[in-house]
């Protein structure tokens, strides 16, 4: 589906472009699209003459805000930026609050999947292409009528190509730059660590309930999919969630949650969706929730059933979260009764980036103080050197050593470097990627990027880090999970650090230049 309107623009529109900067034709094309639209009428931001440091995450946190349209340029590259995925997740939260920024995506020569998020994001949205120069006009046309207030035609929802899926990640959903694009359950280049066999272990047995938890990036998206794999090898069917897919609307209403819950479940399962003749209004969601999951879900299915759901975080700060965690813990529970056996068929696999004790009130209803915890850890050195060796241009041992100092074994670093750096296709030299490791614009500028803006979302959260990074000690408990939940500290004791030196010198550059 494309955008395939004419005609010229009507009223003035402030528009952000959000696009993969230093790599082409995106920069070519991005300052096309700046001098046309501008010479349009419209006023246009775009991120190329910003220090970056704290003030820039304040800016661009506020243009994107500010701006009627987000203009995003979907390619290989941009596709697997964190930067680009972060200014599309601040577009939508204000949009989903207060009607704008609305997103515009363009296909920049590309018409391959989306990796999850973005295709849960993006499939259902109109998009516009671009092959080649000669496409510019008309997609500047395109543009200038649709930013003019002209209504796009109906058209129906894209499959941008039949492969991806809306609502559900691929088997493994953690977004590595990797060669063929995103990681599946049968990767080569995979790292097991400890937690897995535990958790391959207990899927494998009825009735259980897992937590995943570690930082972002870790792997748990990873694991969880394993884990769910060995499940479904075993028998079991799966309905698996990923809570950042909450609306604004959902998690500002519990009733809408809790009915919505239940059908995304029933969804998955390919059952009939009966919530809404079901559900009584004269009962608690949780119990409505329940009385449906027994009734309608559970006692109807043949075998076992995993119930997975990622990114639970998500909802810790909603009103309703204590209410829904204490339901999950009942379920739990539910297996023991002598009369209900339809319960022991029920699986909960809960994966989580924060530490749930600081958010929820009732640890004795929780269902994160039972069942089996499994803590995914940063690579050990022997396993970021096992890792090296099996990429097709490993490094030497002394880089192997000085990228384990770098990142300190963290998953997600270790790999993009080595990817970086060692594939077939490198995209810069072993010295460059430790020369310019620092640089906004160098190997993990948009990952280092990314961070700021996260950081802009959290503010208070900024004098901690400082402290962490200026080797102060920071004895908030609160702020130190929270930035263990981020992936920015780690703590040893009382000690707490910067997860690794990378972090560690970058941000001491970048929240000092404005603070």
């Amino acid at each position: 589906m494309t955008l395939n309107l004419a005609g010229a623009a009507t009223r003035s529109a402030r528009v952000f472009l959000s696009y993969k900067r230093n790599v082409e034709p995106d920069s070519t094309l991005a300052r096309g699209v700046v001098d046309g639209l501008s010479g349009g009428g419209h006023h246009v931001f775009i991120d190329q003459r910003l220090a970056v440091g704290q003030a820039w995450a304040e800016e661009i946190e506020k243009q994107v805000r500010q701006s009627d349209y987000l203009v995003v340029f979907l390619t290989a590259e941009s596709s697997r930026s964190e930067m680009v995925r972060g200014e599309i997740e601040i577009a939508r939260h204000h949009a989903a609050i207060n009607g704008a920024p609305r997103i515009l995506p363009v296909r920049v020569a590309f018409n391959g999947p989306l990796p999850y998020p973005l295709n849960a994001y993006l499939d259902k949205i109109q998009y516009a292409t671009w092959s080649d120069a000669a496409d510019t006009p008309r997609l500047l046309e395109e543009l200038q009528a649709v930013l003019g207030g002209h209504t796009p035609r109906a058209a129906s929802p894209i499959g941008a190509p039949a492969a991806s899926t809306a609502c559900l990640p691929p088997p493994y959903a953690a977004p590595l730059p990797v060669p063929g694009g995103t990681l599946d359950v049968d990767d080569p280049w995979y790292l097991a660590r400890a937690t897995d066999a535990t958790a391959l272990a207990h899927i494998r047995q009825p009735g259980q309930t897992l937590t995943i938890k570690g930082p972002r990036q870790m792997g748990k998206s990873s694991l969880l999919m394993r884990t769910i794999k060995e499940g479904m090898e075993s028998g079991k069917s799966v309905a698996l969630l990923d809570f950042q897919l909450v609306d604004e609307d959902s998690k500002a209403h519990a009733d809408v949650f809790f009915r919505r819950f239940a059908s995304w479940v029933a969804e998955q399962l390919n059952l009939p969706d009966t919530v809404d003749k079901f559900w009584n209004p004269g009962y608690a969601n949780p119990q409505n929730c329940t009385r449906y999951m027994e009734q309608h879900v559970l006692e109807p299915m043949n075998g076992p059933l995993i119930i997975a759901i990622d990114e639970t975080d998500a909802i810790f700060q909603t009103s309703f979260s204590q209410d829904f965690f204490s339901m999950l813990r009942s379920w739990h529970n539910k297996r023991a009764d002598p009369i209900r056996r339809s319960w022991k068929k029920l699986d909960i696999i809960l994966s989580t980036s924060t530490e749930p004790q600081f958010f929820i009130d009732r640890p004795h209803e929780s269902p994160f103080n039972v069942g089996v915890t499994l803590r995914v850890q940063d690579f050990e050195p022997d396993q970021v050197a096992h890792l090296n060796a099996i990429h097709p241009r490993p490094m030497g041992a002394p880089d192997v050593e000085r990228l384990y100092r770098l990142v300190r074994g963290h998953p997600y670093l270790t790999r993009k470097a080595l990817y970086m750096a060692a594939s077939s296709t490198a995209t810069c030299s072993v010295d460059e990627l430790f020369a310019h490791a620092q640089d906004d614009a160098g190997p993990f500028g948009d990952h280092l990027r990314d961070y700021l803006l996260r950081l802009q979302r959290k503010q208070d959260l900024i004098p901690a880090l400082r402290q962490v990074v200026d080797g102060r000690t920071l004895s908030d408990e609160l702020a130190i999970y929270r930035l263990q939940a981020l992936g920015l500290v780690r703590r040893d004791g009382h000690t707490v650090t910067p997860r690794c030196d990378l972090y560690g010198t970058y941000f001491r550059e970048r929240l000092r230049a404005d603070g």
